[in-house]
């Protein structure tokens, strides 16, 4: 009996068929911040990506479907989720919280363009503002959940180990530092390891 859980290589017509979401994708992200969510036509992105409008209509239905395909996109290539488990095993707290900072920043990083889109749509379209605070109620929520459970590692109240990790990763600081002041990557997670330390280890 052939196993259920088994993966199989995709076909050649399944790998062009995600090469040409990804292609969407991307013209539609460039679009949405070069000219906004609501004055951006299907027909506009599908001219970017060089494909029939049909195409981008049986991929994603419409703009608020490519809206979410770039959340889903943020959340694989963060590898945030892996940082956070990876810093969960850390018996050192320093570690843990370097770790942490490391997954703050590869959230940004990969996410800044996505949280610029959402802000953009939200502007103009209330689904899309509600999927936003769904997207950061979701980040508070887990992320909140990770940083109590270390709370006593950090001989801190749980509620207000998470208030403070929450308050110090928002994604306006990295955007203000990265996008704005001209640091590095590198730079904000060397910075904010030193003051998660600084607040949780005194």
């Amino acid at each position: 009996m052939p196993d259920s859980n088994a993966t199989f290589p995709l076909t050649h017509r399944q790998r062009q068929a995600r090469a040409t979401r990804e292609l969407i994708v991307q013209a539609a992200t460039d679009l949405f911040l070069e000219g906004g969510y609501s004055t951006t036509t299907m027909d506009a992105i599908a001219a970017r990506a060089g494909v029939a409008v049909s195409t981008v209509y049986n991929a994603f239905t419409n703009k608020r479907g490519i809206l979410k395909a770039i959340r889903e996109g943020w959340h694989q290539t963060s590898g945030q989720r892996d940082l956070y488990r990876l810093a969960g095993q850390q018996a050192d707290p320093a570690r843990r919280l370097e770790l942490a900072a490391q997954a703050t920043r590869r959230q940004w990083e990969s996410g800044a363009r996505m949280m610029a889109v959402y802000s953009v749509a939200a502007a103009s379209d209330p689904e899309a503002a509600a999927e936003l605070r769904e997207a950061l109620a979701g980040r508070r929520s887990t992320v909140g959940a990770t940083i109590r459970s270390w709370a006593g590692d950090f001989r801190m109240p749980p509620e207000r180990a998470a208030a403070l990790y929450l308050a110090l990763t928002r994604a306006e600081v990295y955007l203000e530092l990265v996008a704005e002041q001209g640091w590095t990557p590198a730079e904000y997670e060397a910075w904010l390891a030193s003051l998660l330390k600084s607040q949780f280890l005194r």
